[in-house]
C-alpha cells in the first residue's frame, strides 16, 4: 500500500517562513535597544555643501526591532499552528481526501 506523498507546497512555505523567523531573530538579537545610536551621515546641500545629518533616531530604529519582534511573534504562532494541523492530518487509503465535515470530528 503506497502512502500518499505529503503536501510539498505546504512545506516549503513554512520552512521558508521558519527562515525568515531565523534571520528577524538575528537581527533582534544583533541590535540590543541598550547600545543603540543615531545613524548619522552626510546630505548635500543645494548650494554643493555638505551638512550632517540623522538618517535614523534611536526611537525610530527602538519602533523598528518593537515591529520586528511584533512580526517575529505572530508569524512564530501562525507556522507553530500550521505544523501541528499538518502534523494531525488523517491519513487515508488511496488518493481520497477527507471532505469538510469530517474535520469537525477529529477535534
Amino acid at each position: 500500500m503506497a502512502a500518499k506523498k505529503a503536501n510539498t507546497y505546504i512545506n516549503a512555505d513554512l520552512d521558508w517562513s521558519e527562515e525568515q523567523l531565523k534571520k528577524w531573530r538575528n537581527y533582534i538579537d544583533n541590535n540590543p535597544i541598550d547600545q543603540l545610536k543615531d545613524r548619522m551621515d552626510y546630505k548635500e546641500t543645494k548650494n554643493g555643501g555638505m551638512v550632517r545629518t540623522v538618517i535614523q533616531s534611536i526611537e525610530g530604529q527602538i519602533k523598528c526591532i518593537q515591529d520586528t519582534m511584533k512580526n517575529y511573534l505572530t508569524l512564530l504562532e501562525v507556522v507553530d499552528k500550521l505544523r501541528e494541523r499538518e502534523g494531525q492530518k488523517v491519513q487515508l487509503r488511496g488518493d481520497t481526501e477527507m471532505n469538510g465535515m469530517m474535520d469537525n470530528l477529529r477535534k
